[in-house]
């Protein structure tokens, strides 16, 4: 009797003891999955946020085609993104009535690196013309390609300093929803909210201020 109740509670402990790990290995598993969801858009590099959740408000853009005109986005409502910059402030593009220009930018794109400080040395030079927004969205990161973070890059180029810099998803989100198709990628959205012309590649900043004006009366 006394041997019989022994083993019995020698195997009730041994159950304990045995579900007590796995509970714990289910429990660690669960973080392990929670934490690694959670910093899927906000991958940093030192204290600053390389990527951030974006939200789209309203329709997508279609692809854009170079070849294709005229192009089918123009006159429809641009749609509105609502994000953060890599210090982690607000960023949106929601319309205020005043003409916009959204810059779509990848750190490993030697166009935009090209782009980039003629775009500042525009702003600074007074040339560009007056009356517009301009808002960054830094998109396509990759830290295994070349010229990363972007945050650095656009730092050292004075380009937060400059203009709102909005940290795009790991998966474009941002980009995908003004049909990003090629980097720099330009996007000229009216005071009404809706699309007046799309371009991408090097633009020379002349040709960029002929356009604003040309289509806003800026």
């Amino acid at each position: 009797m006394n041997t019989s109740k022994k083993k019995s509670t020698s195997g009730n402990r041994n159950a304990w003891i045995v579900g007590g790990v796995i509970a714990a290995v289910i429990a660690i598993a669960a973080v392990v999955a929670i934490s690694s969801s959670s910093s899927k858009d906000s991958t940093v590099a030192g204290s600053l946020q390389e990527f951030s959740e974006v939200t789209v408000s309203g329709d997508v853009l279609p692809a854009f085609d170079e070849a294709a005109k005229p192009d089918p986005a123009v006159g429809m409502l641009a749609p509105v993104l609502s994000g953060k910059g890599f210090t982690g402030n607000v960023v949106t593009t929601e319309p205020t009535g005043t003409p916009t220009l959204l810059v779509f930018l990848a750190h490993w794109c030697p166009h935009c690196q090209r782009e980039v400080p003629l775009l500042v040395e525009w702003e600074k030079s007074g040339t560009m013309p007056n009356g517009i927004d301009v808002f960054g969205v830094a998109t396509g990161t990759d830290s295994a390609n070349p010229n990363y973070p972007p945050s650095e890059w656009l730092a050292r180029e004075n380009f937060p300093a400059t203009w709102p810099v909005m940290a795009d998803s790991a998966d474009k989100v941002g980009g995908n929803a003004f049909g990003l198709a090629g980097y720099p990628y330009f996007v000229l959205v009216g005071g009404d909210g809706k699309v007046l012309v799309r371009m991408s590649g090097e633009i020379p900043m002349d040709e960029l201020t002929a356009t604003i004006l040309a289509l806003t009366g800026a």
